[in-house]
């Protein structure tokens, strides 16, 4: 009797289960790049567009630059998830040019929010109900 050896069916292709070739990785790396770069640079020029629109009004001036530090939170976990999906599919220039991009967009954010703040001070805080001033000669300082 004769036995019959089955044959495996093969196995399926997973994005990661082998190397992205250095032409797609590179390719994809530099098209990201660009895209994010050109996307960046429209939105900073609708801001700078939105202040000048302004003329003045500090309101929307501060909603503008508020909405402007919301965008730019979103545009970096995009970025990082899209260096996550490069990781995974083992695209190792796309991982790297996607770090460098997501550092590039968390300076401009921590810039940008530390711009606000200071610009934005909180209130001084109120004295001590029982607090008296000391003033010189007054014989009420201790």
């Amino acid at each position: 009797m004769t036995r019959v050896l089955s044959e495996r069916p093969p196995r399926r292709q997973w994005p990661w289960s082998s190397r992205t070739s250095l032409g797609t990785d590179l390719a994809a790396a530099i098209l990201l790049f660009v895209v994010e770069a050109a996307t960046g640079a429209g939105r900073l020029f609708g801001d700078g567009m939105e202040v000048w629109a302004a003329q003045g009004d500090q309101a929307r001036i501060d909603a503008s630059a508020l909405a402007g530090i919301a965008w730019t939170e979103h545009f970096l976990v995009v970025i990082v998830v899209l260096a996550a999906v490069a990781a995974l599919a083992r695209a190792p220039w796309t991982v790297f040019l996607q770090l460098v991009a997501a550092c590039i967009v968390a300076m401009l954010l921590v810039s940008s929010q530390h711009d606000y703040d200071r610009g934005h001070p909180g209130p001084a805080p109120t004295p001590d109900p029982g607090y008296t001033p000391c003033y010189s000669g007054s014989g009420r300082c201790y």
